[in-house]
């Protein structure tokens, strides 16, 4: 058996698990196949929704679907989604973590100005705001990890992926 656990536990819109007979929110469907563009409408919908865990999903699954060049993208989106979940979870080391794994991932996409990947231009890849996520993920990392500081609100904490929106 390949990819997520099937657990038929119910989840909450932040991933975790809820008592059994509750109703949770559905996951996300396993090796999707989207545009970039879908991908990045649909993750966007999740994380304006308080879900980062299940756009962290959708990112997954255009990490482990695209071509070679998009993987760190992808997988640095995804663990920025991720690290939004921990912090709104209240787990401010691993949120913060992820948060900087996830802008250290994209910078290579800032710098080279997207060389290599299909729709990319001056820091912005598939309209996607690379340096703004960056500054995002490194701002909310800082904030997190100060001591004392509450669990975020993924939906008022959720970044805009287009650099124009």
């Amino acid at each position: 058996m390949e990819g997520r656990a099937h657990n038929a536990r119910p989840r909450d819109g932040l991933g975790r698990p809820l008592p059994y007979g509750t109703v949770g929110v559905e996951r996300q469907p396993e090796g999707v196949v989207r545009t970039p563009e879908e991908t990045v409408r649909e993750a966007q919908r999740l994380l304006d929704a308080g879900m980062p865990f299940h756009a962290h999903e959708v990112f997954e699954d255009a990490w482990k679907s695209g071509p070679d060049a998009e993987r760190e993208l992808w997988r640095g989106l995804a663990q920025l989604a991720v690290g939004l979940t921990h912090a709104a979870r209240g787990n401010a080391t691993g949120g913060a973590r992820l948060l900087r794994r996830g802008a250290a991932a994209l910078t290579e996409f800032t710098a080279s100005g997207g060389d290599g990947v299909a729709g990319t231009s001056a820091g912005a890849v598939y309209g996607i705001g690379i340096g703004a996520l960056t500054r995002w993920a490194t701002e909310l990392a800082g904030r997190v990890e100060n001591a004392g500081a509450p669990a975020v609100d993924a939906a008022a904490e959720a970044p805009r992926l287009k650099a124009d929106g």
